[in-house]
């Protein structure tokens, strides 16, 4: 078995498609696979994935019968913006769009929480990366449930019923998605507090690292736990088969990254597509091109 076909199958550990049993705690955020890479190897599949990414991409937008969702979720500094960047740097860029979902403003907290998600949801033949996602509603509104109070609710909010009603909403909406023909990837960066520590104190150390740190960064870790107990209820209520999420060990940034490109190509290569054949009378339109090309005298 060759470094990549062996590497994909080690993806399975990291796949979650039913949440009842799922704990977090089981996942190590130094988890290697067990592959034994270094990372000079890691960075050397990382160019045969991107490649293997791009053959795949040209093949789901010949056939225009599917797209692709990918939501990155994460801590602060989980590199959610470096794995956006690796993804782009493997694919079409015609091909592909991020859509970046912060704090709604006055409009979007006029519609439901699910409004703006379905409108960037991608078309057939393409890639959309979501920086964030519809999971910021049952993430930092948990933890934060005062900002509730923004977003013009009827009813009783903040309670366990509040709560199961906005996982089914997300569960519904990845369902019709699914069965649209989008493939639905979620991704969690798992990281540790320690490693998180370490990269916003780098974001501090290293002057050109300094424009991305937010003194909301350190508010926030403030709440980690809350914000661990959050991902673990979103993953166990909303994993499913046809929007599975992958809990990506983070704390290696090559690492994560090769998961992230790895889970996308497996998902790619289930399709089984083939380069799509013109029919019979273009075909032979296209023979009769040719043969004029060749033809023509320089």
């Amino acid at each position: 078995m060759n470094k990549l076909a062996k590497f994909l199958r080690a993806l399975d550990s990291y796949h979650i498609t039913n949440g009842d049993k799922f704990d977090l705690k089981d996942h190590n955020p130094d988890d290697d696979g067990d592959l034994g890479l270094t990372k000079a190897e890691g960075a050397k599949l990382l160019k045969t994935v991107k490649k293997r990414l791009l053959e795949l991409q040209d093949l789901l937008y010949a056939n225009q019968t599917h797209s692709v969702l990918i939501i990155l979720q994460g801590m602060d500094a989980a590199g959610k913006d470096g794995t956006i960047k690796h993804v782009m740097s493997g694919v079409n860029p015609q091909g592909v769009s991020v859509s970046s979902f912060k704090q709604p403003g006055p409009t979007e907290l006029l519609h439901g929480f699910l409004w703006r998600i379905h409108l960037a949801a991608p078309q057939v033949g393409r890639i959309v990366i979501f920086n964030r996602s519809q999971y910021e509603d049952v993430l930092v509104t948990r933890v934060h449930p005062d900002l509730l109070q923004h977003e013009h609710l009827s009813g009783e909010i903040n309670s366990p019923e509040f709560w199961q009603g906005r996982y089914s909403d997300i569960r519904h909406l990845e369902h019709y998605l699914a069965r649209q023909g989008t493939i639905v990837l979620k991704f969690f960066l798992n990281i540790s507090r320690e490693e998180q520590r370490e990269r916003l104190l780098a974001r501090l150390d290293i002057p050109d690292k300094r424009w991305k740190f937010s003194p909301a960064d350190l508010r926030e870790r403030e709440y980690w736990d809350d914000y661990q107990k959050a991902y673990q209820n979103a993953i166990s209520e909303t994993a499913r088969p046809y929007a599975p999420w992958i809990v990506v060990p983070s704390n290696h940034k090559w690492y994560a990254r090769l998961v992230v490109i790895g889970a996308i190509i497996r998902a790619l290569q289930n399709l089984q597509q083939q380069a799509p054949k013109p029919a019979p009378e273009v075909a032979k339109f296209l023979d009769d091109y040719r043969t004029r090309l060749l033809s023509e005298h320089p």
